[in-house]
């Protein structure tokens, strides 16, 4: 069997930088899952072949069966799988309507467990799952409210799981970024006035990137890059949830509203 790395989300951004710096490993082939097939394209065009594209949408259940019949016929050994596929909308849950909603908790959550149980009947002792979560996990977000919450359910879920899997012998990882300079921000900015914008520090994915493989390698149950992102994981165990919303409102202006 080939060893192999999946990575959702790949085309760009965060998932981008997963699979560049996986690139530099043992792995055969990286197996790189997105929506956009021009992304996916110029992906495989930048870093050849050891690149295999699938595009796929990982909110549609109908797609991650299509993906699962091809691990069925080729039995690869994964060795990574990095679900990186996620996406926000910085507004107000009345923004959204449902479809949009829905969509939010089906790409972000249930995409995440979906493939995490599509893959890891073909991990062994020594592979690692890496679910990318978010600072925003540690607490509730007003105007973040449906991706922190879905954050959240990724860092728990994360943590659970990686007991479950512990007598297999595969390590479980729940990264948790801080704001980083990727394309997250374009898509999440639906042009409302009640919504965040400050976005301080911010991070570069590449080193955050690379922290998460080290991480995981150390079979450490959650990867924090930066003094900011660790100082919130402390503060959201100390400090009552009321006074951690007020903090954020200050933070991002929105106590005006």
């Amino acid at each position: 069997m080939k060893p192999i790395a999946v990575v959702t989300g790949g085309s760009s951004g965060f998932g981008r930088e997963f699979v560049k710096q996986l690139l530099q490993t043992e792995m055969q082939e990286i197996w790189v899952i997105a929506r956009d097939p021009e992304k996916l394209h110029r992906l495989q065009k930048d870093f050849k072949n050891k690149i295999r594209i699938f595009s796929l949408d990982l909110s549609d259940l109908c797609s991650i069966e299509t993906f699962s019949h091809t691990l069925a016929k080729e039995s690869p050994d994964i060795r990574w799988l990095i679900n990186n596929a996620g996406y926000a909308k910085f507004c107000s849950y009345c923004d959204l309507d449902i479809r949009q909603s829905a969509n939010m908790i089906s790409l972000n959550a249930i995409g995440t467990v979906s493939m995490g149980l599509c893959c890891i009947p073909y991990m062994r002792r020594g592979a690692h799952i890496l679910n990318i979560a978010s600072q925003s996990a540690f607490f509730p977000l007003p105007y973040l409210n449906l991706y922190s919450a879905t954050k959240a359910f990724i860092l728990h879920y994360s943590q659970a799981l990686r007991t479950e899997l512990k007598d297999k012998g595969v390590g479980v990882t729940a990264v948790c970024p801080g704001w980083m300079d990727t394309g997250l921000y374009a898509r999440a900015n639906i042009g409302v006035q009640k919504a965040p914008s400050r976005f301080i520090p911010m991070f570069s994915p590449d080193k955050v990137a690379k922290k998460a493989l080290r991480d995981a390698q150390k079979n450490k149950a959650v990867s924090m890059y930066g003094v900011t992102v660790r100082f919130s994981y402390a503060v959201a165990k100390l400090l009552p949830q009321k006074i951690i919303t007020k903090m954020w409102l200050s933070q991002q202006n929105l106590n005006d509203f």
